[in-house]
């Protein structure tokens, strides 16, 4: 089963490579008691990496994974690119892991690194909101994918986050760490091997070392101008919050860094564990090392808040409805009805990424894979991660959403082939298309996380919505519905309307 998840994982990530008010020198005053943890005093522990650049030149003359210039432009957003070098400790497991995450672990040996960041930060320090979001970036695929940012970026950057991708793992800089699949039109690099005169410098030791270096680059964002290099990442920008995330594989390591890894370093403010399967990933590169249990909770006794986003595919070809718990005062879990593992929009935002070096990137699996899910992943995540921002700063927590009802072996559907209960959206209370996260068996390998979209016909549209007006005031009914909720923001609901009068609905789907 993982065998094919991964094979899958590796198409879903191929490609890719309005401001806030807040002030930039401030950022947000942070007010309950967890996060009241003195500021000066978070992440003391971690050391303090050597930070050069901005890096410039090479072969395109961008980082990997570059910011599309679209974006760029219209949220008044700039990018650079820096290395981190230090020292990286490993960790080894400290007794015996169980079901419940409480895991213990101590520290191994050590070696020396360099890696990169991509940073990407307003260009007006005012337009700053106080907090960073750190991506652990995605290398299933045998090179840096960032679909977190992909998912989020409306959010971030007309809010005025900074991001920071973090090549922490191997795979991405020196290759080896993706599945060897042959998948037509895509042959990935990692970041040496993409451009040798940019990345030839960078050294990674393993991913034994992978969490270490994830906490090294918190403590360069925290804690700015204080390594030997004495640059500052944010370029003056004062950071309020730092949220960590993790999607897919990257998730799995985001379980174990919370469960094992933040109660030493204790360096970030919250978490987004972004489709992650039932247990975590290993410390060491050697399973007989450290065991990792075939489920695993995220433990009980957090200080800080975790999100965990789930959708319908994680359930069961991942497994994570093994690993289901309770939510808790430290702990949501979101599982989004409609919504696919990788779905159009991982692609779509790969491809405009890709664009920023060679226009020539193109993806398309249509003729293999049918229309990939179409569904509302972005606009959920987007608010869950606003959500856990504000748990983060003032304390309230997101909404409790109900679970995906679920039969022994899958998602449990309505008479439209939509998933039943779970966190809710116009996109699949007022359908136009079956949305799922679940292929049919005999499709392609790769074709298995990108779940469907299978349109209604007419007959079936006619049936729903007698009128076109009926249609819309019935998605208006829902995204009102979703937004009291606390499942999508306004904005988003705006355009689940906006969507709606433009379609022919219900004498077609488009």
């Amino acid at each position: 089963m993982r065998r094919v998840w991964g094979a899958a994982v590796v198409v879903a990530l191929v490609v890719g490579g309005a401001c806030s008010s807040d002030d930039g020198e401030s950022g947000d005053d942070r007010k309950d008691g967890q996060t009241a943890k003195a500021e000066e005093q978070r992440g003391k522990g971690v050391a303090r990496p050597t930070v050069t650049g901005p890096i410039t030149g090479g072969k395109y003359g961008v980082p990997f994974n570059p910011l599309p210039k679209r974006l760029a432009d219209k949220y008044h957003y700039r990018e650079d690119e820096y290395f981190v070098s230090g020292t990286a400790t490993a960790y080894e497991p400290d007794g015996t892991w169980g079901l419940d995450g409480a895991w213990k672990a101590k520290p191994g040996t050590t070696a020396d690194y360099t890696t990169r960041v991509v940073v990407r930060r307003p260009e007006d320090p005012k337009d700053f909101n106080g907090t960073v979001l750190v991506e652990w970036l995605n290398v299933t695929a045998g090179m840096d994918s960032d679909p977190d940012f992909g998912f989020t970026h409306d959010l971030l950057l007309h809010d005025g986050w900074a991001y920071v991708g973090v090549s922490a793992q191997k795979g991405g800089v020196e290759g080896g760490g993706g599945l060897q699949i042959d998948i037509p039109g895509f042959d990935p690099e990692p970041l040496k091997p993409w451009d040798p005169e940019r990345y030839g410098e960078l050294s990674h030791p393993g991913d034994q070392y992978s969490y270490d270096i994830y906490s090294q680059v918190a403590q360069a964002v925290r804690r700015p101008g204080q390594g030997k290099g004495k640059v500052d990442v944010l370029d003056g920008l004062h950071p309020k919050v730092l949220i960590a995330a993790g999607e897919s594989q990257s998730a799995m390591r985001m379980a174990t860094y919370v469960n094992a890894v933040h109660p030493m370093a204790d360096i970030y403010d919250g978490f987004l564990v972004h489709s992650r399967g039932a247990n975590g990933a290993q410390l060491s590169d050697n399973p007989v090392d450290n065991p990792v249990p075939e489920v695993a909770h995220i433990r009980a006794d957090l200080d800080d808040p975790v999100l965990q986003f789930e959708t319908e595919t994680d359930l069961f070809l991942l497994d994570f409805a093994k690993a289901r718990e309770d939510d808790t005062d430290r702990l949501r879990t979101w599982e989004v009805a409609g919504t696919a593992h990788a779905d159009q929009t991982t692609i779509d935002y790969g491809v405009e990424s890709g664009h920023t070096w060679n226009p020539d990137v193109d993806l398309d699996f249509s003729t293999t894979c049918g229309r990939l899910n179409e569904g509302p992943q972005g606009a959920v995540l987007r608010k869950g991660l606003d959500g856990l921002r504000t748990w983060i700063v003032d304390g309230t927590p997101p909404a409790k959403s109900p679970r995906i009802e679920v039969t022994a072996t899958a998602v449990a559907r309505d008479d439209h082939g939509n998933a039943r209960r779970g966190t809710r959206t116009p996109a699949v209370d007022v359908p136009i298309a079956t949305l799922t996260g679940e292929r049919p068996p005999g499709d392609a390998i790769f074709c298995s996380l990108f779940g469907r979209t299978v349109p209604f016909d007419a007959a079936t549209l006619r049936g729903l919505y007698p009128t076109h007006d009926d249609y819309v005031a019935k998605v208006q009914a829902a995204a009102d519905e979703a937004v009291d909720a606390g499942f999508i923001s306004t904005t988003d609901a705006d355009a689940f309307v906006a969507a709606a009068e433009k379609s022919v609905v219900p004498t077609g789907s488009g």
